[in-house]
């Protein structure tokens, strides 16, 4: 049955936007509980050292900060940068998040620029359409990259901290990157987000979700692969 189509323009807005609503959401809650909490918890730290403590605003510019936050975010770009090429190339027969183990796919055909609402780049051709190809994996890996140099620069200026109050010296962002401890902070998250993949391929090969696109219909037999 269809769905009747919202006749007010903000509430047409926020439906057919309701996911990234809604998870924007969730996601901006869950920062400021970290904002709050990771205060605290590193207030507490300082104070041991018989340090200032910090204000909120401080907080937000400090090296703690900078290193919980995106020594997560990291491992997230990463398995969604992995998983969006994986997925181009392996198949996993009866998942739904897996290509048709033989047939011929929709995303493998090639843009058509005669296409009336066809994207600017694929229009344009050439370099540009070549960029535009493949530029969701570019910007999860651009993300990842990013999220990385970030998680180092917070570490080692916890990191310097840590050394200086026991009597050693302060270390730069690329002398701590070649710390155990920072590929301890990595792979903890990395062997996370690869165990995240394994259990939604696996998974969706005998569960179902009634309605989400991210399961096969409900009587679909376990060897069906692909929604």
């Amino acid at each position: 049955m269809a769905i009747q189509r919202p006749a007010s323009p903000f509430w047409r807005f926020c439906y057919e936007n309701s996911l990234i609503l809604v998870v924007t959401t969730m996601t901006l809650l869950a920062l400021v509980g970290q904002v709050v909490t990771g205060l605290h918890e590193y207030n507490e730290e300082l104070a041991e050292m018989g340090m200032a403590e910090l204000t909120t605003g401080d907080y937000l510019r400090s090296g703690h900060f900078l290193e919980a936050t995106f020594e997560n975010w990291e491992s997230e770009f990463l398995q969604m940068g992995l998983y969006v090429l994986l997925t181009v190339w392996l198949r996993q027969r009866g998942s739904s998040e897996s290509k048709k183990l033989y047939e011929e796919e929709e995303v493998d055909a090639e843009p058509d620029p005669s296409k009336e609402d066809a994207p600017g780049p694929v229009r344009r051709g050439g370099l540009v359409l070549a960029l535009y190809k493949n530029s969701l994996s570019i910007a999860f890996f651009t993300l990842f990259l990013v999220s990385v140099w970030l998680h180092a620069k917070g570490g080692a200026e916890v990191y310097s901290i840590e050394q200086v109050h026991s009597g050693k010296s302060a270390v730069g962002v690329w002398e701590y990157m070649l710390t155990s401890r920072f590929w301890f902070e990595s792979l903890q998250n990395w062997q996370s987000e690869f165990l995240s993949i394994l259990s939604v391929v696996g998974l969706s090969i005998f569960l179902r979700q009634h309605g989400s696109p991210q399961s096969k219909p409900v009587d679909a037999a376990y060897s069906e692969t692909g929604t």
